[in-house]
């Protein structure tokens, strides 16, 4: 099976945002050929123009199926596919419910990408919601799918020295550790620095690398007392799901599906929107930290299924049923049972 993932190429820090990259790379295990579509180009218009350019490409290329990650993307998929592949597309958050800029409050412009996520489903195969909130938006129930992102579980796992776990300080400082992008508002980064000043303790450091590199954020996360996440709004964060995996304690604002994804788990605790409460929230969890060390996250994401290789046979489930529907692309049963490691390819975006 061969799938073009079709994504963003806007960002100035990589090609395609790390966890579509990882997903798609996942899927090698399950025999399927991942190639990628970076989109550069802005807004709407941009996407439009893209997926004419994409049709150009796909003159050439052959594919069983695209995956689109974001409703603009899944516009310019269906532009190029024209009818002949079949598209499945990943909402992601945004996209769906729009960009916030307070406690329910939503960013006007944002509003056009929510319409245009209403307005796709009739157009594309499949639609998967990494949370249910997320899938609220959906009313084409019947195509509708939630799928969380997996977690690379070799990446983002505990730094163990000696067969034992090593959190270590060797400042004496409290690291409190804020991954977002601080200057944009729905990630809420005031929130964490008033409620570290509500706790008027001079030896916690706030720490916030944003950008940083994919590769570098396990080190972060092993290095960090406690995450702290103090979002408006979000899908199914990944950042959450990867400090469990490295057995972060955590402190979250209720969003997403970060409830679920916590279950019990000590050591990790939801705070409101109110500094005084994410505050005293950041209190337990450095408590914690410093008296019981590291959590048991690992074991909570491994309970739910969300390691990116079980994510990943998901995921092969909806190709497979999808590619069956489409007519033009019947998938043989050699297909369907093909578990080959393959190779993936960066497909250009090139007249953007």
């Amino acid at each position: 099976m061969k799938v073009l993932f079709v994504s963003s190429g806007n960002s100035k820090e990589f090609d395609i945002i790390p966890f579509i990259k990882e997903q798609g790379e996942s899927l090698k295990s399950e025999g399927i050929e991942v190639d990628y579509y970076p989109v550069h180009g802005k807004g709407l218009k941009g996407y439009i123009k893209a997926g004419f350019s994409l049709r150009k490409l796909l003159k050439r290329k052959q594919y069983d199926l695209i995956h689109a990650h974001f409703t603009y993307s899944g516009w310019t998929a269906l532009i190029g596919a024209g009818w002949r592949i079949p598209v499945v597309l990943s909402l992601m958050g945004s996209d769906a419910n729009g960009e916030y800029k307070g406690e329910n409050k939503v960013v006007l412009s944002s509003r056009l990408s929510s319409f245009m996520t209403w307005l796709i489903q009739p157009f594309v195969k499949a639609i998967i919601s990494k949370s249910a909130n997320i899938e609220k938006s959906v009313y084409l129930k019947r195509k509708s799918h939630i799928i969380p992102n997996g977690v690379n579980m070799q990446k983002f796992r505990p730094r163990e020295m000696n067969g034992h776990s090593d959190h270590t300080r060797t400042d004496g400082k409290i690291k409190v550790l804020f991954l977002g992008n601080k200057n944009k508002p729905g990630k809420n980064f005031p929130l964490v620095e008033a409620a570290i000043q509500h706790l008027g303790w001079q030896h916690v450091e706030l720490i916030s690398p944003y950008p940083v590199q994919h590769n570098d954020v396990p080190k972060y996360l092993n290095e960090a007392d406690v995450l702290a996440f103090p979002s408006y709004m979000e899908g199914s964060p990944n950042v959450i799901k990867e400090a469990m995996a490295c057995n972060c304690p955590i402190v979250s604002t209720d969003v997403g599906d970060v409830s679920w994804v916590f279950g019990k788990t000590k050591g990790c605790y939801l705070a409101s929107f109110e500094p005084a409460d994410f505050a005293e929230k950041l209190k337990e969890a450095i408590h914690f930290s410093q008296t019981k060390g590291r959590t048991k996250g690992r074991q909570r994401i491994v309970s739910l299924s969300l390691d990116m290789e079980t994510v990943a046979k998901r995921l092969r489930s909806v190709y497979i049923k999808c590619i069956t529907k489409s007519k033009s692309y019947p998938i043989t049963e050699t297909t369907a049972n093909y578990h080959a490691p393959v190779q993936t390819e960066l497909v250009g975006n090139n007249s953007q």
